[in-house]
């Protein structure tokens, strides 16, 4: 049968992708998308009209607790991913993580209690671990509030701890490591390098190159999201979805500069590094534990997952800002 499944943040990057998957599942879905003026409904909009028509959309803010009460209202399974994740905003706004990333969730979780939600999945991060004391990461290892953004991410994580231990509300804290793929924000470091390529700059401006991340295809995320909300075991767990393959940021540019424009060469902007104490310098991710729950393992190559969003990207370039730094 058939849950009735609602997606905070559905009109985002991963959230698009996991909403599109869940209708493909069969399942009755709500999206929650963030209301504007505009009437836009982010990512949702793109989606193909067979996927579009099967979803009901509901316009709110994650920070108003009547509108995610009333969004809860009737929903089997709750994913929520609503949040905001850019880092560099987070040292200029901290307010707003605070208002979004913890309150917001609260605002979830409150909910979810009152309303007996069967099954609530809280979206964590990798940044909550802060740069790795030890590898591959399993969730035991230390949390390190290197960010505001990770900080607030770590606030609503162990919010959602407490809701399980002290009401029994079915929650599991999901921790996927570096997403990447189609969709993705034109502030992310792999969209950041493409969209540069793309549009013919032969000077490729980052950050720091010698980070290394864990990334996750957003496909192989979405279905970690998935299979979890399908393991009973997995209530009051939080579970890692990673790939336990770490690449520098150099390296994977290096290979989309061989890629897609070998004549072009990487520049340090220096408004792009992060505060040295801030800088997150190695993630590799151990998902040991949610392969035991319930069998995921990742489907797509990191050189299958570059090219589908390197497609993505060049038919989207109009999309996208490369000349602009994005906070």
């Amino acid at each position: 049968m058939a849950n009735t499944v609602l997606v905070t943040g559905a009109d985002g990057f991963i959230g698009s992708h996991l909403t599109e998957e869940l209708v493909k599942k069969g399942e009755k879905v709500k999206a929650f998308c963030y209301y504007n003026s505009f009437g836009t409904w982010g990512w949702i909009d793109t989606l193909p009209k067979e996927i579009k028509n099967e979803i009901e959309v509901f316009m709110g803010d994650i920070r108003d607790p009547n509108g995610v009460r009333t969004a809860m209202k009737g929903m089997d399974v709750v994913y929520h991913l609503a949040a905001l994740i850019a880092i560099p905003f987070s040292y200029h706004s901290p307010d707003s993580y605070v208002d979004t990333n913890i309150k917001g969730t609260l605002n979830v979780l409150n909910a979810a209690r009152d309303l007996e939600v069967k099954r609530l999945l809280v979206t964590s991060t990798s940044e909550v671990y802060g740069t790795a004391q030890y590898v591959p990461i399993d969730e035991k290892h230390p949390f390190q509030g290197q960010s505001p953004y990770s900080a607030t991410k770590i606030g609503a994580d162990r919010l959602a701890e407490s809701f399980w231990r002290s009401f029994n509300l079915p929650v599991t804290i999901v921790r996927p490591f570096n997403t990447y793929g189609p969709r993705q924000s034109g502030r992310a470091v792999i969209p950041t390098i493409i969209t540069q390529l793309l549009a013919g700059q032969t000077e490729i401006k980052l950050g720091s190159l010698t980070p290394t991340r864990d990334f996750n295809y957003v496909k192989d995320t979405a279905a970690g999201f998935m299979a979890i909300a399908d393991c009973p075991e997995a209530i009051g767990q939080e579970l890692n979805i990673a790939t336990g393959v770490e690449h520098s940021i150099g390296d994977l540019a290096k290979e989309l500069i061989a890629q897609i424009n070998p004549e072009a060469r990487i520049v340090c902007d220096e408004e792009r590094l992060r505060p040295e104490k801030s800088e997150v310098n190695r993630l590799l991710g151990d998902s040991t534990k949610l392969r035991q729950l319930t069998g995921w393992a990742p489907k797509y190559t990191f050189a299958q997952g570059l090219a589908e969003t390197i497609a993505f990207l060049r038919d989207n370039l109009n999309k996208y800002k490369p000349d602009t730094y994005l906070l």
